[in-house]
């Protein structure tokens, strides 16, 4: 039990000064990157955030509609939110914000509540067609509106777990092997090390990847809402 409280409270916001904590504040890192934007000569990396950004307008655009252009940005700019804070955290030292139901669920939560209010205050019809679909069978439609409705309900917390999970699996992992590393010869501990090197290329990957599919998915979720 001492072992697993240990080696979970890397993910604990412990770090403070003076009583104040300062782990949190490595999400707003972010908005230290944009005035970069504005007083700097675009670089190739600038120049292929944008082209990033251009293709996911495009994709949720037609996932939307097109009465619903505008929208995408809300989902650009959650995309670019959380990648920033997944890459962020795997710098040494710094929180990973992003691993924490808090934040996840922060970002899920009034995202699928606003969705709720909108969509049974304007397309009641719609939302109550969504719960049977069409030819269903008479015996059936009891039973599927009960697991529409848990299923629509669990979304939120699907969304944030997923997000949350992935991204405190890794580090977990992370975590393991670097603590092997004091007790091992020095042929594990090269082996080792090239894992970790592996591991950590597969962190960055998962962090773009979760990135995207929490923006898919909130765009999924919002399109059914016609």
């Amino acid at each position: 039990m001492i072992m697993m409280a240990s080696l979970f409270s890397i993910f604990e916001p412990t770090s403070s000064i003076m009583s104040m904590p300062f782990n949190w504040l490595s999400t707003f890192l972010v908005f230290l990157f944009i005035p970069y934007t504005y007083w700097s000569s675009p670089s190739r990396w600038y120049l292929l955030w944008n082209k990033i950004n251009y293709a996911l307008h495009t994709e949720f655009k037609v996932i939307l509609g097109t009465s619903k252009q505008t929208g995408t940005i809300v989902f650009v700019s959650m995309f670019s939110f959380i990648v920033f804070n997944n890459s962020l955290g795997l710098l040494p030292y710094v929180f990973t914000s992003s691993s924490h139901l808090v934040m996840t669920l922060a970002l899920s939560l009034p995202l699928w509540f606003t969705l709720m209010i909108y969509g049974w205050l304007n397309h009641t019809q719609h939302m109550f067609a969504h719960l049977v679909p069409q030819g269903t069978p008479a015996l059936l439609m009891p039973f599927l509106v009960i697991i529409e409705t848990i299923s629509n309900l669990i979304r939120p917390g699907t969304l944030a777990v997923r997000l949350a999970a992935n991204m405190m699996a890794g580090h977990l992992l992370l975590t393991l092997m670097g603590g092997m590393g004091p007790s091992v010869s020095t042929l594990i501990l090269v082996i080792l090390l090239s894992s970790q090197i592996l591991l950590l290329l597969l962190e960055t990957a998962v962090a773009v990847i979760q990135s995207y599919v929490f923006a898919i998915l909130s765009t999924l979720f919002t399109s059914e809402i016609n």
